[in-house]
């Protein structure tokens, strides 16, 4: 029986020009320090999310960007089946041949897509999943490479106060000095550089 994974078949679809996509992917992982791959499969999801968008959400569109290339394709993926009962995620054996020669009831095939243009609504969309995946991939990051530095001293700059709550900027992450953890009757500054203790590091969700 073939498997989803058979669904790497597809056409370009050019929403892009390949070096951009590629380009974007690099740059934002240097700025971010993560994984290139990381970045590109954030792609490929907001890309997937506009073409549902575009073709149906019922839809099983996948979307696939060459890492070394950055060749784009788009595809939906479909079961053969008997008797569909569901047109937007099943095709019934004759039908599927015009796609997979020699496909049988319960294979799953691609059916290429065409291109796509990102109107201003699906390209929103797709830019608030590459941020909300890049952001979670830099807390990962962070967490990583703070976690077992707990009762090590470190050296900050002050980047803002909150509440009464010291925000101090690590370089690759933030820290905050709470109020009751603060020495008396000290006056930190937007700017100041200061030496604090790790007490606990924690991952951060918003």
């Amino acid at each position: 029986m073939a498997q989803a994974a058979s669904a790497q078949r597809g056409v370009t679809a050019v929403t892009a020009n390949r070096a951009e996509l590629i380009a974007i992917a690099d740059a934002v992982a240097r700025e971010k320090s993560i994984d290139r791959m990381i970045v590109i499969e954030a792609m490929e999801e907001s890309i997937q999310k506009a073409a549902r968008a575009r073709y149906g959400a019922e839809n099983d569109i996948r979307a696939k960007i060459d890492a070394k290339t950055g060749d784009l394709r788009l595809w939906r993926v479909l079961e053969v089946v008997e008797a569909p009962d569901d047109f937007f995620k099943q095709i019934n054996e004759a039908d599927s041949q015009k796609l997979q020669a020699g496909a049988v009831i319960g294979d799953f095939i691609v059916d290429p897509l065409p291109p796509i243009e990102f109107g201003r609504i699906a390209a929103q969309a797709a830019k608030q999943v590459i941020v909300q995946k890049v952001r979670d991939a830099e807390r990962a990051r962070q967490y990583e490479e703070y976690k077992d530095r707990v009762n090590e001293i470190i050296t900050g700059v002050v980047k803002r106060a909150e509440f009464g709550h010291v925000v101090v900027d690590l370089g690759k992450a933030e820290g905050v000095i709470r109020r009751d953890q603060q020495i008396p009757r000290e006056v930190l500054r937007v700017g100041d550089r200061v030496r604090t203790l790790i007490l606990s590091v924690r991952r951060e969700i918003r």
